[in-house]
């Protein structure tokens, strides 16, 4: 008897298959708060699915969800605001500090239980955190609660930025749980995971496409029967490649068919041979809609239109038939499984169903639904200004698509939401015929959005095309400006920033605060072929501006811009800004242009030898980053810079772990990425990687010179200088550069292995000429690591000359210097050349000099060094120190933090791939931490490990 199965079956699994491992894993994690949980997989793998049988599990618990759309708002912080709207009754006892009170304008629901709303910051920033504070209260308020975020690949920068602030110290009750899909997910969200506290759970768990084995348990209890055949399986399985949802929905469309049939309890093989059956989601899902009646296809159509979940008198607004025929059309639609209604909105169940009806919608329909979509949208309270904006620009009513996708980037950076608002402009700007002002206003808007956002944003087309458009004064001149702003941001050429804050500052009348700004832009000496002196004119003249700027801030990133210059330089008018700009803040930045003042001034009064005055800027610009920029933007620059000053001070512990983490994270900041790979190619000579150094160091150097940061220029050079035995390609072209620019004080520090290659290379009056005459230039400069340098390159010089007790008296007149200012390393060598230099005149004092040396290479880690030094000592008999032998410098036989982190993970059952994805590293680099953390702790097993982490090692 063959048994045909009703066409109104059930089309997903009442039970989870085949996730009970995943499931078990993600219950452990949170069973142990505070947790974070990742749940990564492609479309249609099961991931919401999961999670609902993970909701199911902890009932008892309270769990928020939210969920991340394809079509976003101009409204940050969608899902996590979606996932605290229910929550009123809970927070009704609750109290709530008055930070709280910044959500009112953002969960209105909640408004009954949240104190008044404080007196609004002039700074959008400033209110952004006061949010950010006031969700993790919240969240915390609740207890033990469970967050989960949903499709975070297409989640907002907000959203993102939120989640870091809150996971870096989150409630003790809170529990998170991410799903994304992994191949589309931005390295900001899986970020997200990878320096979480110690006192974090956490796990990822990331979904395979099915076997044939799970393919044929998933149609079993589909099909609500025992089993089916392993033909059967294996059919279902070939032409779904293994999705969950496709296999559902190609069983759906055997079941609509009427193809489906039983016997004897199983399904026999001939059934299977004769179904002709179209491989693929698409197809399966547009023959069940086919199967439909003429009223439910149109129903379906107008969701594939919508895309979203929406209220279901927008659904029957959008549809191209009477409400009564449309009514009964969606009791069809939602019958057949082909869309679904949660919580009074209707909608497909998965995107992939969505694509697939849309895309075979005929154009001229699909253009019609789009505009009756944008006025159903439209008459909903509130706008969701994305989706109607999306709607008017698929309906070809570009002068609305225009002016909604303004609205909503206006409410876009009210919010702060300012990646939202330069993704709406910039589409605007390619793809709307605007008139020239038109095109101007809104290039304004997004070259001021772009600013703000963490990814440098592709904005210069845009700004350079409405600039061809002639627009008039004063949009002309912000225009320039802005796009001035952007080649800056973008690393460009030299020449093409200069050309562009020159024109800014011609068309800039009556604005002195961006006037200032371009004056400053104009006064860095980043461009080969401006002399210093017109640099340093264009500084004076932005100073003249500050009496008509009211913006304290914007007066400090003035002064800070300007001292920055005049440091690295050696103008001793440096100080005198300095201690200005000092007073003005306090010592302590909070805006965002005062941490950037700082934080610039920081960083070239660290080319200039300052230390002590750099470690001051750069850990207050530190301390006040995240209060201002909650992109963290700000911070990893701050700590780009401490890299710069650690690796010049010495304090090497760490730093390659350091500069690892900072380097993922400031991928899209070509300068803050050179000064990160200076300092590791640096580390890498001194551990004694020649040729690897060699090739990162002249990399380094072309990208330095090309983008114009040629204060940062002498150490990659000097760096390069040491292992070359003969100046390599570039040094003239380079010493042409600090001569134009007389950036000398800084590029000082480049003197001595400059001088040993000149006369390696048989140059040596050419050496002595230019030793001579920086001598007599630095002689009248405020030029710190002028003492040290010049002495060490005389030291050099007498050496060569056959003179050792003047070289030696030179280096010896080095080393003091060099201990004077912090200068670990090249006193170190400056000790290693002065006992050469006694040991040929006989003078006791060469072996401890000697055995200084080497003591200063081998707590560096300074490998290469020390093994040259070494050599010196074995032929005059001096003993050399133990060496330091695994692990970074510094920690001895201790763990060093970034060891621990991964030895943590690996005692939980961490494979080391699952490791370097949690961390953002590659699995070579976690075997590397692994195997130094076992062999630090004795141990050969992970099992021996988990043992002796939880005994607390």
């Amino acid at each position: 008897m063959t048994l045909r199965i009703a066409s109104s079956a059930q089309i997903v699994s009442p039970k989870l298959v085949a996730r009970a491992t995943e499931l078990s894993a993600l219950l452990s994690t949170l069973g142990s708060p505070p947790a974070v949980a990742v749940v990564e997989g492609e479309a249609g793998i099961g991931k919401t699915r999961l999670v609902r049988e993970l909701t199911t599990e902890l009932a008892g618990t309270l769990v928020l969800t939210g969920g991340c759309g394809h079509i976003r708002e101009p409204f940050p912080l969608g899902p996590v605001l979606e996932a605290l709207r229910g929550t009123g009754e809970r927070l009704a006892a609750a109290s709530l500090s008055p930070v709280a009170g910044a959500l009112r304008p953002l969960l209105p629901e909640l408004a009954h239980v949240l104190p008044l709303a404080p007196e609004p910051l002039d700074d959008r920033v400033g209110e952004r955190h006061r949010v950010f504070r006031g969700l993790a209260e919240l969240l915390a308020t609740l207890g033990v609660v469970v967050l989960v975020l949903e499709d975070m690949h297409w989640a907002d920068e907000q959203t993102v930025e939120f989640l870091g602030y809150l996971l870096s110290d989150p409630p003790t009750g809170l529990s998170v749980v991410l799903t994304y899909r992994g191949e589309e997910v931005g390295v900001g969200v899986r970020a997200l995971t990878s320096r979480l506290p110690t006192a974090v759970a956490r796990t990822r768990v990331a979904l395979t496409p099915f076997g044939t084995a799970e393919t044929q348990e998933l149609a079993a209890s589909i099909l609500g029967t025992a089993r089916v055949s392993e033909d059967f399986a294996l059919y279902l399985r070939e032409r779904t490649s293994g999705l969950p949802f496709a296999i559902q929905e190609l069983l759906a469309l055997l079941r609509a068919r009427g193809s489906l049939v039983r016997r004897d309890g199983g399904w026999a093989r001939k059934t299977i041979d004769e179904l002709d059956v179209p491989a693929g989601v698409r197809d399966s899902v547009l023959e069940r809609v086919s199967r439909l009646s003429p009223a439910a296809r149109a129903v379906v159509e107008s969701g594939a239109v919508l895309e979203a979940h929406v209220p279901i008198g927008t659904l029957l607004a959008t549809c191209r038939i009477p409400a009564g025929e449309a009514e009964t059309g969606l009791d069809e639609a939602l019958e057949r499984g082909l869309l679904i209604e949660r919580s009074g909105l209707v909608g497909f169940r998965h995107l992939l169903a969505v694509q697939a009806v849309y895309g075979s919608v005929p154009l001229s329909r699909r253009r019609d639904l789009h505009a009756r979509a944008g006025a159903a949208v439209g008459r909903l309270s509130p706008v969701p200004l994305g989706q109607l904006a999306h709607h008017l620009r698929h309906s070809g009513q570009l002068d609305a698509w225009v002016s909604a996708a303004e609205q909503a980037a206006d409410q876009a950076t009210a919010l702060g939401d300012d990646d939202e608002a330069a993704h709406l402009l910039e589409a605007v700007l390619r793809e709307a015929p605007l008139d020239p002002v038109r095109r101007a206003e809104l290039a304004v808007k997004l070259g001021w959005a772009s600013t703000r956002t963490l990814k440098v944003v592709a904005e210069l087309d845009a700004l350079s095309a409405a600039l061809a458009h002639d627009p008039p004064q004063p949009l002309r001149g912000e225009l320039r400006f802005l796009y001035a702003l952007g080649l800056d941001r973008t690393a460009a050429e030299p020449h093409l920033q200069w050309r562009a804050f020159t024109d800014a500052v011609e068309s800039l009348d009556g604005r002195p605060d961006l006037v200032a700004q371009a004056m400053v832009g104009l006064g860095l000496p980043t461009t080969p072929a401006v002399p210093l002196a017109e640099h340093v004119g264009w500084l004076e003249r932005a100073l003249e501006q500050l009496p008509a700027i009211d913006d304290a801030p914007l007066r400090a990133f003035v002064l800070g811009k300007v001292a920055m210059v005049l440091t690295a330089v050696g103008d001793p008018r440096w100080a005198e800004l300095s201690d200005r700009l000092l007073a003005q803040t306090g010592g302590r930045p909070v805006h965002r242009r005062e941490v950037g003042a700082f934080g610039s001034l920081g960083e070239d009064a660290c080319y200039a030898g300052r230390y002590e005055f750099s470690d001051r800027m750069l850990s207050a610009a530190l301390l006040g980053a995240p209060g201002c920029d909650l992109t963290r933007w700000m911070e990893f620059k701050c700590r780009a810079a401490l890299a710069v000053l650690a690796y010049a001070r010495g304090a090497w512990a760490g730093l390659r772990e350091e500069i690892a983490f900072l380097a993922e994270r400031l991928v899209d900041h070509p300068r803050e990425l050179a000064i990160l790979d200076t300092v590791k190619a640096c580390l890498t000579l001194a551990s004694g990687e020649v040729e690897q150094s060699r090739l990162g160091l002249l990399d380094v150097v072309e990208r330095a010179t090309r983008m114009g940061a040629i204060d940062l220029l002498p150490i990659a050079m000097g760096a390069l200088l040491r292992q070359s035995g003969e100046p390599p390609a570039g040094v003239a072209a380079a010493i042409a550069v600090w001569d134009t620019k007389r950036l000398w004080p800084v590029a000082v520090r480049v003197l001595p292995p400059l001088v040993d290659a000149l006369v390696t290379a048989g140059r040596q009056d050419e050496a002595e000429a230019l030793t001579d005459r920086l001598g007599r230039e630095l002689a009248t400069l405020d030029a710190p690591l002028a003492p040290p340098s010049l002495a060490h390159a005389r030291g050099l010089l007498a050496a060569v000359a056959s003179d050792p007790a003047t070289a030696s008296a030179e280096f010896l007149a080095a080393v003091d210097d060099y201990d004077r200012l912090g200068c670990p390393y090249e006193a170190a060598q400056a000790r290693e050349l002065a006992a050469a230099g006694l040991f040929a005149l006989g003078d006791e004092r060469a072996a401890d000099l000697l055995n200084a040396a080497l003591t200063g290479y081998a707590s560096l880690g300074a490998r290469w060094d020390l093994d040259r030094a070494s050599h010196l000592a074995r032929r005059r008999g001096v003993p050399s120190p133990a060496r330091h032998r695994g692990g970074p410098s510094g920690y001895g036989g201790d763990l060093s933090p970034r060891e621990r982190e991964v030895a943590t993970l690996a005692a939980t059952g961490l494979t080391n791939r699952e490791i370097a994805t949690e961390l953002f590293l590659s699995t070579k680099t976690v075997d590397k931490h692994l195997s130094a953390a076992l062999r630090k702790l004795g141990l050969r097993s992970r099992a021996a490990l988990a043992r002796r982490l939880d005994g607390g090692a």
